[in-house]
């Protein structure tokens, strides 16, 4: 059983820099940030695969965001800067056990099986 669990979230000020911590226990392969507006669809931030040498962005964060992991210290993280009002969303972590690839990073939802409660960020203008 894999569990997640995401720190770090909070309000901010436009410009400015956070960063997310999702803390693992079990085994996963890549993982990833998603993140959900208020009145909205959850949408796909940024994933890395287990290896760490492979990552995605969602165009609207990248230059901003940087995803990292420390398989050592099973914590996943994601370094948030030049932050917008428009980044306010409850962020949440997701991670995939059934794949083997160190190598592989995916996009979409349905390719994660495990996911964390989610952390709140709030950018204000």
């Amino acid at each position: 059983q894999v569990q997640l669990v995401e720190s770090g979230g909070g309000l901010v000020q436009a410009g400015g820099s956070l960063r997310l911590s999702c803390t693992v226990s079990g085994r996963t392969n890549f993982m990833g940030w998603f993140r959900q507006a208020p009145g909205k669809e959850r949408e796909f931030v940024a994933a890395i695969s287990r290896s760490g040498g492979n990552t995605e962005y969602a165009d609207s964060v990248k230059g901003r965001f940087t995803i990292s992991r420390d398989n050592a210290k099973n914590t996943m993280y994601l370094h948030m800067n030049s932050l917008k009002p428009e980044d306010t969303a409850v962020y949440y972590c997701a991670a995939d056990s059934r794949s083997y690839s160190a190598l592989v990073v995916r996009i979409e939802e349905s390719a994660y099986d495990y996911w964390g409660q989610g952390t709140q960020v709030t950018v204000s203008s």
